[in-house]
């Protein structure tokens, strides 16, 4: 058995589950299509499987248990449901990868891409063990570079780039860092006592994108959108906290308890005239500013 078709197999098991439970005869009829279909040899023993559950927890972090109860076999829910969807996305990902070279006519996928993942792990690793950090980092307008040696707290992600946050030793404050604009990351084994690193959730709580309205109370921002970019809007809210006012024939009229910030300005810009701004007041006058700005431009 070769290892390409162990790992297609192991790819199987998990869309079969993704669909929900499953008892291992409907596990090995479904294989046993496949193999048929893609004349390859899926179908497995009952030891087989049980080593396959092994790989894929060690593999793709995904766990698959047995339930006594249903007497089949499912993709556990336990941990961070947030994180458990990031990596079937990426397995998704994966999938389609595979094939590309087989059906590079029909897969277009996006070339634009942010650099700066390649730090990822052992940022996250700095966070998990609480090491200070250092880095390199460039600003987009300024034209030297400085060294910057921080606290991490936690990484965020934001419209395909990835963020970190963390305190600025010499600064002594909370910072935003753009891992695209950083370089010569160096874990010390100087350790941190996490003060904020606990109140993240809250740092952003309020917060559209990575731009924190420090000095400002978030407030209720209403949107109106027009019924066709309404139903993109339902499929994939804004913000976690998005509470649907009015849904009808004319409206889909929204509500987000925010900071009004740059990001919000600009997703708001990137709806074009989909969008009316109903409330506060003062993001109406920064969007109206932006439109009039940019019809001066031409």
């Amino acid at each position: 058995m070769s290892r390409r078709e162990a790992i297609c197999r192991y790819n199987l098991i998990i869309n079969k589950l993704r669909k929900g439970h499953a008892a291992f005869t409907e596990i090995s009829d479904y294989l046993q299509r496949e193999s048929e279909l893609q004349e390859y040899k899926f179908d497995v023993s009952v030891r087989t499987f049980q080593r396959d559950i092994k790989d894929i927890r060690s593999i793709y972090g995904i766990d698959i248990s047995y339930s006594r109860s249903l007497k089949k076999y499912g993709i556990d829910p336990d941990g961070s449901q947030e994180v458990q969807d990031r990596i079937l996305e990426a397995f998704d990902t994966m999938n389609a990868l595979n094939l590309s070279d087989r059906l590079s006519g029909f897969i277009h996928f996006e070339n634009r891409r942010a650099k700066g993942t390649e730090n990822l792990y052992e940022l996250l690793r700095a966070i998990k063990s609480r090491f200070q950090v250092s880095f390199v980092y460039q600003k987009f307008w300024e034209n030297e570079a400085s060294l910057r040696k921080v606290e991490p707290y936690a990484l965020k992600e934001f419209k395909n780039r990835w963020y970190l946050l963390a305190k600025d030793l010499s600064k002594n404050g909370l910072r935003i860092f753009g891992l695209d604009r950083l370089s010569n990351l160096e874990i010390s084994r100087n350790r941190f006592r996490a003060t904020e690193a606990a109140n993240v959730a809250e740092y952003f709580k309020h917060s559209f994108g990575i731009i924190i309205g420090e000095g400002s109370n978030a407030e209720e921002v209403i949107l109106s959108f027009t019924r066709d970019q309404g139903k993109y809007i339902k499929s994939l809210p804004l913000r976690e906290s998005q509470q649907i006012l009015v849904d009808n024939e004319l409206e889909l009229r929204i509500s987000l308890k925010l900071h009004v910030t740059f990001d919000l300005v600009q997703e708001i810009l990137s709806h074009g005239p989909e969008v009316r701004v109903i409330q506060p007041e003062s993001l109406v006058a920064q969007v109206k500013s932006s439109y009039e700005n940019s019809v001066r431009r031409y």
